[in-house]
This record gives structure tokens, C-alpha cells and sequence, in this order.
């Protein structure tokens, strides 16, 4: 596939967006439908980009890539640096199609990759099909090079939906499998357990008499996993919890074996389709759309055609509060991520993004935020809503394209530890043709709740690799913040042993040839600022 990376702001208007601004923005072009699934943040603050593309072989494949074309879709990652810029491409190919759903940077400094596959053994795949669709797992090192593969499947279909690491650096996949011999409808959730070199440790099957889709996983504190389930099951096979009404929303507890602790049901009498989780200081956010109004135990309204609903947990599954917002139209909620303290001990703000789809006649001009307007009815805008840690909302934004009139659907949103914003998704200019379009934006509101540290070391104590993170500002292009740093370290003899000059806030040194014991890691900026921290080798 030619892709063509465009660095300009210009294609970018933020609506109302007085105390934003675009950091960088990267569009990748296509001349098919590519489909944008997840934006990673890496530890070191770099990006993965993943998705699903069709490989034209039109100009810059590399042969040994335009070689395994199979005119179908392929996994596709794009890993960019902190500053926008392309660090690596990597496709990865069947003979049929696959499809990337899901990826989790890993706590050694890679990824693994989630996605379904309807590919026997050939080119990239290394493992025959077990039959109908499989979930395909690709284990990568930070540059994108393969450590290993595996086909999880069945007779079945089976899809992949979301990935997690564990804290003994394993992984759980959550997917979905269709008809299975070991489900209890048509439609049940498939949880696999893997160690981290891909062996499989234990697998379950869980669902009601009727359709459950899983749409998201995230770890818990104590090292098992929450599963965000879209239900339209009633009480019935391993569903201990009756539905309200057409589609409610079910949250399943995982230990970490894989067992199931505890669950609940969330819906109102329509069809409530949840979408994301996130973990808070006091326990769990759940959130996705609603066209219920207040029933079974929804206890908002909804405003105008689908809402968004969310729903505050503690770590028992009990509610805390839960709210309702609307943009106007059908609003989808495509990510959610949550401001912690340095301590960990509080929340400070919940940062929701989604787009907007017509669902009747248009109701404002498109250029207000306010609650009663969107888009035109053939507009399709991403929007940002950041909330206080008791769901009150702060404020709104539309992130639009350089045209009114172009799709424009965010696939995932991430809100950064300095404060910065990525919002990741596809931007239609014509039918068929979905470039992937990247917004790095800085947010003056959100950078003033940050509790920043000079210098912050992880992990500490180190054993290979450590990243340092500068807590000066780096420069916008206005003239403040620093442009380039220096990171030297010293033994605690004061010896010079390493320096090297870095342009972003996180930075990874290497820390293989240190003896045990104790260093002092420095930096220095080019606007005379200083900091010093401490590292231990273990």
C-alpha cells in the first residue's frame, strides 16, 4: 500500500478550543478502506498505531513485503515518536484475511497484537487454521520484529476484541466465538490465559441463552481482569444476572487464573451497547451509549436519540454514580482514559472521546459545542469530554477535518501523563478511501492538574533498561520549554559513566552493563534548568 505522511496542522480546526493546541498531526493516506483499530502508548511515550489494511504494492513496499500481497486485508502498524514522526511500518500477512483488533505494549519494552484471521498456514502465518476464524496473536520486540506467533481456535469462529499483560507478564484475550460446542448461544465470550512465551494456561466460555459480545478488557489492581461485555441474554447458561431490556450492559470480575469473581447488569428497558472501560482510584468506569430511558436500573434519562451513559464502580461491582451526556444525533464512545494522582490514591478527571453519526435531520450549525447541536447530517466529527472525578462535566470539544463534509471517526483516544492528548481514527474523503488520521494536541486546563516531578525514574530498581522522564516542559515552537536535554549518569564517585542528548520527555538508557548498586542519573536542558534523581541497579 503507498502511504503518503503529512506533518502539516492545517487539516485540523479545533472548534471552541481556547486553551488547546495541536502539537503535531499525521494523516496516513490510502486509496482503500483501511480500518484504524488502537493507538498504544508505549513506556517511553511513542505510539503504536494498529489497524487493518489492503496492500496496493503501488510504490513504497519493500519487495520482500510486496512479495506477500494477497489482495486482502493485513495487519498494519505504524509506530510513531513523540514527536509525530514515523519510526517503523510492519505489515504482517495470510494468504486470506486478517483482521488487527487489539495490542498492549508490554512491560519489557514491546507489543503482542490481537486480531482475527480467517488464514491458513502460508507467508506470515506460521500456524494452519483450526477452522472458520481464529484469533491470531503476534508477540513483537520494540522495533516490530517477531519473537512469536500463535492461532488460538476452534471448529467455530472465533474473533479477537482486546488484550492485556498481566503482572506475571503474561496475557489475557478476550474474544468472541460464535455456535461453539462449549458456549450457551449464539454468540458467547471466549477468555484465554497465556504465559508470557504464548503457552496457553487455562480457557473459558462465558455467556447467556441468547448474543454476549465482549468489547473490552482491562487489568485490575489485583492482577486479574475486567471484562466489558454487550449483552442481549437473558438469565441462562453462565449468566447469573437477567437483562433489563433489548441490550444491557455486563461486567464480569476475573482472578487471575482466569475465574470469574463476580458480575453485573446495567441497562434500561431499550438497547444499551457498552463500549469502554477504565480503572479509577475507587474501582471501575463503565461507559458506552443508551437509548433506554429511566428503568431496570438506569436511573438518567437520555435527551436526544442515543446518549452516552456512564457508570461509576467501586471495586466490588457496586455503584457509585451515573451519568448521562449528549452531543446531539447518535453519539458514539469510542475511549475513555482517567487523570490519576502521583499517589494513586485519587481521580482528577475523566477524559471520554467518540464521534457523532445523523441519526435524523440536523440540529445546529455544527460550529457551536452546545448540548442541542452537532454536525451537519453529513458530518461525522470527532469530540473530546473531560469530566471531574464525580462525572460533572468540565468541558466539550469537536475536532473537525478540513472539510465539513468528510467521515471523521475516532477510533481510540489516550490522555497522556504529561498532560497531552492523542486521538486516533479514520477520515473518509470519499467512500472507500479511509486515511488514518493521528492528532497529538496539548491541553493547558488538563497540564495544570499534573503533579510533575523534574525527573522521574522507571521502572526503579532497574535491571536492563530504564527511561528517564524530564518534567520540564518541552518547547511548542512559541519559544518556551526545553528544546534538547542532556541525561548523564554517574556512579556515586561522581564519574561520568554515560551522557547522551535527548529531544523528548521520555528517554531509555541502558542499564545492562551497571554493577549493583546505587547511581545518580542528571539532566540538563538548554534553558539552564536541572534535576538529579537517584537509580538503583538491582
Amino acid at each position: 500500500m503507498k502511504k503518503f505522511y503529512v506533518g502539516a496542522c492545517t487539516l485540523c480546526t479545533l472548534v471552541g478550543l481556547s486553551a488547546q493546541e495541536v502539537l503535531w498531526q499525521k494523516d496516513i493516506k490510502s486509496s482503500t478502506q483501511d480500518f484504524l483499530s488502537q493507538v498504544t502508548t508505549t513506556i517511553d511515550q511513542q505510539y503504536l498505531i494498529t489497524g487493518s489494511s489492503i496492500q496496493t504494492g503501488s510504490g513504497q513496499m519493500p519487495a520482500a513485503n510486496s512479495q506477500k500481497q494477497n489482495n486482502g486485508y493485513d495487519f498494519h502498524l505504524v509506530k510513531l515518536n513523540q514527536q509525530g514522526e514515523q519510526v517503523w511500518e510492519k505489515y504482517f500477512s495470510g494468504q486470506n484475511q486478517d483482521y488487527l483488533s487489539a495490542s498492549v505494549a508490554t512491560q519489557e519494552g514491546g507489543f503482542l497484537i490481537a486480531g482475527t484471521s480467517y488464514s491458513g498456514k502460508g507467508l506470515d502465518k506460521k500456524e494452519d487454521s483450526k477452522g472458520g476464524s481464529d484469533i491470531w496473536l503476534i508477540r513483537l520486540n520494540e522495533f516490530g520484529d517477531e519473537l512469536w506467533q500463535k492461532t488460538l481456535g476452534s471448529a467455530s469462529d472465533e474473533e479477537a476484541r482486546s488484550v492485556i499483560q498481566t503482572t506475571d507478564f503474561g496475557f489475557f484475550v478476550a474474544g468472541n466465538v460464535q455456535n461453539s460446542a462449549k458456549g450457551y448461544g449464539s454468540k458467547d465470550v471466549l477468555i484465554v490465559k497465556l504465559d508470557k512465551d504464548g503457552k496457553t494456561l487455562s480457557e473459558s466460555v462465558l455467556g447467556g441463552k441468547g448474543l454476549d459480545e465482549v468489547e473490552k478488557i482491562i487489568p485490575t489492581r489485583d492482577g486479574g481482569a475486567l471484562l466489558g461485555i454487550y449483552s442481549r441474554s437473558g438469565l441462562g447458561g453462565s449468566k447469573k444476572t437477567e437483562n433489563s431490556g433489548e441490550g444491557d450492559y455486563w461486567i464480569v470480575k476475573l482472578d487471575k487464573s482466569g475465574k470469574a469473581e463476580w458480575e453485573k447488569n446495567f441497562g434500561g428497558k431499550g438497547d444499551d451497547h457498552l463500549r469502554t472501560l477504565a480503572l479509577t482510584s475507587a474501582g471501575y468506569l463503565i461507559g458506552g451509549e443508551s437509548r433506554s430511558e429511566r428503568s431496570g436500573n438506569k436511573t438518567v434519562g437520555i435527551e436526544e436519540g442515543t446518549d452516552l451513559w456512564l457508570i461509576s464502580l467501586n471495586e466490588r461491582g457496586e455503584e457509585i454514580w451515573q451519568k448521562s451526556y449528549n452531543f446531539g444525533n447518535r453519539d458514539i464512545l469510542m475511549g475513555a482514559s482517567v487523570l490519576h494522582s502521583a499517589d494513586d490514591r485519587s481521580s482528577k478527571g475523566i477524559l471520554l472521546g467518540g464521534y457523532t453519526q445523523a441519526e435524523g435531520p440536523s440540529t445546529g450549525s455544527g460550529t457551536s459545542l452546545s448540548r442541542a447541536s452537532g454536525s451537519s447530517a453529513e458530518d461525522e466529527t470527532f469530540w473530546m469530554l473531560y469530566l471531574d472525578q464525580e462525572g460533572n462535566e468540565q468541558w466539550r470539544k469537536h475536532v473537525k477535518g478540513e472539510s465539513r463534509k468528510r467521515e471523521e471517526r475516532l477510533s481510540d483516544i489516550k490522555l497522556n501523563r504529561d498532560g497531552s492528548i492523542i486521538l486516533a481514527g479514520t477520515s473518509a474523503e470519499e467512500l472507500g478511501k479511509e486515511n488514518w488520521k493521528i492528532v497529538k494536541l496539548g491541553d493547558s486546563q488538563i497540564n495544570k492538574l499534573i503533579e510533575k516531578q523534574d525527573i522521574k525514574i522507571y521502572p526503579n530498581p532497574v535491571s536492563d533498561y530504564a527511561y528517564v522522564e524530564i518534567g520540564f516542559d518541552p518547547s511548542t515552537g512559541s519559544g518556551q520549554g526545553f528544546k534538547e536535554a542532556d541525561i548523564i549518569l554517574y556512579d556515586m564517585g561522581g564519574r561520568q559513566l554515560q551522557s547522551l542528548k535527548t529531544k523528548n520527555k521520555v528517554t531509555k538508557i541502558n542499564t545492562q552493563n551497571l554493577v549493583q548498586g546505587a547511581y545518580l542519573v542528571m539532566v540538563k536542558t538548554d534553558t539552564n534548568k536541572t534535576a538529579t534523581a537517584k537509580l538503583i541497579k538491582k
